[in-house]
């Protein structure tokens, strides 16, 4: 997905890409830095793997059986790094890798896909000789956009190192795949169709191995001829589930049809049947050239078990029984595919393990990142003898599902206060909140320095931006909604001290739907505007709620959930990204007025 894969790596996300309409907090894309570091990753062929004859190539490369015949995974064997600054300086020692091969074997998986041929890629293939595991290899690389002389220069390193192992593990490397998602257009990291094909044909040119390129479904759809007649076989991602939060209207997703009790195992039934549309969509752009029978495989395509703070908003969907639900679909999916000529020869789930430098986007592994296996695959062993268990216990009617809102009553009261010392008559106060970050973002109470007008304690943040920027908010830990609708003519209201923190900050709310779409809206705000200054004095900053509807109309004050954000994401301040040294940012007083 990196993000997509954010997914920018693969996975949804390994670094959430730019796709139209997507919300821009909640799907932040905290990959971006890491395609010029080449770290990561957020119906096909004939009868039995045989490759006619395409258009334009006549010595299109067979699939091998024992690559057709396998349940297949995405792997990544970071453990450690808890940001994508981390990733570069993780040891990936051979004993963990080891120990995550022999957990995805356990669960009968027996082919595994790398993102990248320099960062780990060497030490997976090795551990898998060197112990005699029973484990198959698509080999990928991880080129950019190559826009100056060094970036090319390390993209050709890229590729040679994917064609030196290529050729030193032949029976581990049955296929090999150059690029993740770099043609799609919502990609970060896009590049120009010939630019790829030149580096696919570099590499096929290489090495023996039938040759693809890793991109969703969108791409496949309208693919280039200059790709379409390049590759062997099309690596197709599919996430219809992550679909969902950037297009609510794509399928239906909710089911509201059906009853409660069986609708969750409709979800699922529907989000398969728009996979395998997906797929079709994508096989009828390679028909369009005449390639009918190309091979296809599912390269990526996965659920997340977790709803990550600061991720993609994936409520009613996320949940182990949710993925479980879906990895067996899925396995019956594939079967079907390995018989008939027009299904998918492969289905690499997304993922094998959490991976913590995500952030956000985390959640997607059958494992977590203790390597404890979650109940989608615990049913494939033993708990505490093949491998140790996630905690919790299930059933099927565990499984999440779509649920109407529950309308509460509007707050009548004439202030509704988050936070602050000092009571005022007539106020209701929030109970129940908590503070989370996004990013690295730290934040604490404290009574030192300047008071505030309000008095007493204060809320200190302190950025520790990533690449990206960083942010906090505020909303309920159990998910309760509160209904401001009486505070539509009305204001948030802030105090706010900061010693030259530079240009703009935002500040923003979200809030549910009667379809339970979470909207938010950002405002950008510069010194002097609505109050706000960075001159390390207190200054009230006043806002009013009809500026927030003005950025996004759907926003609906019955549903209120966040109710203050506060942040800083450098695309939308206009400020450079990795910027660093921001100063500390205090707030006080934190209410609506109505």
């Amino acid at each position: 997905m990196d993000t997509r894969h954010v997914q920018a790596p693969s996975g949804p996300g390994a670094a959430l890409p730019a796709r139209p309409g997507r919300a821009p907090l909640l799907a932040l894309a905290t990959c971006v830095l890491l395609g010029s570091l080449g770290l990561v990753a957020c119906g096909g062929g004939g009868s039995g793997g045989v490759t006619p004859t395409a258009v334009a190539q006549s010595d299109r490369r067979d699939l091998p059986q024992s690559f057709i015949t396998r349940a297949a995974i995405n792997y990544s064997p970071y453990r450690t790094s808890r940001s994508p600054a981390d990733l570069g300086s993780e040891v990936i020692t051979p004993a963990n890798v080891l120990e995550d091969l022999r957990l995805v074997q356990a669960t009968g998986i027996g082919t595994i896909r790398l993102f990248s041929s320099r960062a780990f890629a060497e030490t997976v293939l090795r551990v898998i000789r060197d112990n005699n595991l029973d484990l198959k290899v698509q080999l990928g690389s991880f080129p950019v956009p190559p826009r100056t002389a060094a970036i090319e220069a390390d993209n050709q390193a890229e590729l040679d190192a994917q064609i030196r192992l290529a050729n030193a593990y032949p029976t581990i490397v049955l296929a090999v795949s150059v690029g993740n998602e770099k043609l799609v257009e919502w990609s970060q990291n896009r590049m120009e169709p010939a630019v790829l094909a030149a580096y696919i044909r570099k590499v096929r040119a290489a090495v023996r191995q039938p040759v693809t390129t890793n991109d969703n479904w969108l791409y496949w759809s309208k693919v280039d001829r200059v790709i379409a007649e390049t590759v062997d076989y099309a690596a197709v991602h599919v996430y219809p589930f992550l679909d969902t939060f950037y297009d609510p209207t794509k399928y239906d997703w909710r089911q509201k049809a059906v009853p409660e009790a069986q609708r969750a195992q409709a979800m699922i039934d529907a989000t398969i049947a728009e996979a395998k549309k997906q797929f079709e969509d994508a096989r009828a752009g390679l028909v369009k050239f005449g390639l009918d029978t190309i091979p296809m495989v599912i390269g990526e395509t996965g659920w997340a078990a977790v709803d990550t703070n600061g991720g993609p908003n994936l409520a009613f969907r996320a949940h182990p029984v949710n993925q479980k639900m879906y990895f067996d679909a899925l396995q019956t999916w594939a079967q079907q595919g390995r018989r008939d000529p027009q299904g998918p020869k492969a289905i690499f789930f997304f993922q094998a393990f959490d991976e913590p430098w995500k952030q956000g986007d985390d959640g997607w592994g059958l494992f977590n990142a203790r390597r404890e296996a979650r109940w989608t695959v615990q049913p494939l062993g033993t708990c505490g003898v093949t491998w140790t268990c996630e905690a919790g216990s299930y059933t099927l009617a565990n499984a999440v599902k779509w649920v109407p809102p529950t309308n509460t009553p509007a707050v009548t009261a004439s202030r509704y206060t988050l936070f602050a010392d000092t009571a005022v008559a007539g106020e209701e106060r929030a109970t129940g909140l908590r503070w989370d970050p996004f990013a690295l973002t730290g934040y604490r109470e404290n009574v030192a320095g300047l008071p505030s007008p309000d008095g007493g304690v204060h809320f200190e943040i302190t950025p520790n931006p990533v690449d990206f920027g960083w942010g906090l908010f505020q909303y309920s830990g159990t998910g309760a909604l509160v209904n401001l609708s009486n505070f539509a003519n009305g204001r948030l209201n802030f105090q706010v001290r900061s010693d030259g923190y530079p240009g703009k900050i935002e500040v923003g709310i979200s809030t549910d739907t009667e379809d339970r779409d979470v909207q938010e809206a950002f405002l950008q705000i510069a010194p002097g505007q609505f109050g706000y200054c960075n001159t390390n004095n207190w200054c009230s900053v006043s806002i009013p709620i009809s500026a927030f509807l003005a950025v996004n109309p759907k926003l609906d004050l019955r549903y209120v959930n966040f109710r203050f954000i506060v942040a800083d994401r450098y695309s939308f301040t206009e400020k450079p990204l990795n910027l660093t040294g921001l100063p500390l940012v205090r707030i006080d007083g934190l209410h609506w007025s109505r």
